[in-house]
């Protein structure tokens, strides 16, 4: 037994001291005979919602409706969910009702896929109805069950498996993949939300090629916001190494390739119900990887990017042109630090001494004289000294 499992395991105990069965459930179990990390686990319980919180001191209602309960326990917080049945499911997505029950297998056999069906007591046995580990074993992602019940309750899990393919470089079974394409209308009932939330996983796996072959091969692309009638520009994703880059570096080569730049970025990640803060950040990469696939950074641009967009679009510049081995990123991260500002907070005057100077209330000659100032410090043309800006603007300036 390793960490995480061992600092839950007084969990499990304490939950089979009060008379309940409780394991490990999910993708921390597939991971851990996976080899791979795990950062948290989840427990799964015969014990009720209010038989668990009668249990433990301290808990929070998260997904009550659903049986989850998180359990705040020896410094560490967990999610315990009821063993459960569901019934039809509405919309492709929800199911109408849930069922609490006391069986564990019930349990495992309503969930998508056998390798995600594997259940471990706090002594490292396990429970493995459905033969998740031969799946395993074998690379294959399959559903528990029939695919076309699985993909009918929530059609996500068409999207999850193409995931799958991506993070574990594992293949989807024969009858699997039938019925994917079968009902791949199905995936127009599902949020955009939660497409992006998979599409973001795929697109950072390890075996993020062979995904995108899949999601072009099967016609899922056509389900994903904005890229209905962009076949054959993502294919081009598939000429790149993009296993160095990032979540928005990844949208920011994703949409080169979309051949959508800058200014229309925006309507495009909108359609993802991207955060702001993400889009401005792709948008930022994509303006200056714009300029830098055209020439080498200037000191001003190096300036306005800042350390991070430097970075990223050298990252994005290296992918796209196929560079194995290159020191210009240390080389233009090092120009960026021997900048004399780094941010117009920097400058050693403000827009009330410059009217002060000259003597006139603020309009657009101010802003105009602040980008001067500004310029002419990058670039070493003049120092960042108060007196030596004065002394520059009154021998210089036009106004």
């Amino acid at each position: 037994m390793i960490e995480p499992f061992l600092s839950a395991n007084p969990v499990l105990r304490k939950l089979e001291d009060a008379g309940y069965e409780a394991y490990f459930v999910g993708g921390s179990v597939r991971d851990f005979l996976l080899k791979r990390r795990i950062s948290d686990v989840d427990i799964a319980s015969s014990a009720t919602p209010d038989e668990v919180k009668s249990i433990f001191l301290k808990t929070v209602d998260i997904g009550i409706e659903h049986g989850t309960v998180l359990v705040l326990f020896n410094g560490g917080s967990y999610e315990i969910t009821t063993f459960r049945t569901e019934a039809d499911y509405q919309d492709y997505r929800r199911p109408k009702e849930v069922a609490f029950i006391r069986n564990l297998q019930d349990d495992l056999k309503r969930r998508d896929f056998t390798m995600n069906a594997i259940a471990m007591d706090r002594n490292g046995k396990l429970i493995d109805p459905f033969d998740g580990q031969t799946a395993i074993r074998d690379k294959i992602i399959q559903t528990v069950g029939k695919a076309e019940e699985r993909f009918g309750e929530d059609a996500l899990r068409m999207l999850r498996a193409v995931r799958f393919v991506s993070q574990l470089a594992f293949t989807i079974e024969k009858d699997t993949i039938t019925a994917l394409i079968k009902q791949i209308d199905l995936l127009k009932n599902i949020a955009v939300e939660r497409k992006k939330a998979e599409f973001e996983k795929l697109l950072n796996g390890k075996n993020q090629k062979e995904a995108i072959k899949v999601l072009l091969d099967t016609n899922l692309f056509l389900y994903l916001p904005g890229l209905a009638t962009k076949k054959q520009q993502l294919k081009q994703l598939l000429n790149f190494q993009c296993e160095s880059l990032n979540k928005n570096e990844m949208w920011s080569i994703l949409l080169f390739c979309l051949e959508i730049m800058e200014k229309s970025a925006g309507t495009f990640l909108r359609e993802w119900r991207m955060p702001i803060k993400d889009i401005r950040e792709i948008q930022q990469m994509l303006l200056f990887l714009e300029k830098r696939l055209q020439q080498e950074w200037s000191v001003y641009d190096l300036y306005r990017a800042g350390h991070d967009n430097i970075l990223s679009v050298e990252k994005l510049y290296v992918v796209i042109n196929g560079i194995t081995e290159t020191d210009s990123m240390d080389h233009w991260l090092d120009l960026y630090e021997k900048l004399p500002i780094k941010h117009v907070s920097d400058i050693h005057v403000t827009g009330n001494d410059v009217m002060e100077w000259f003597e006139k209330s603020g309009g657009p000659w101010l802003k105009e004289t602040l980008l001067r100032i500004e310029a002419a410090i990058v670039a070493g043309e003049l120092e960042n000294n108060k007196q030596k800006i004065k002394e520059w603007l009154l021998t210089c300036s036009p106004n």
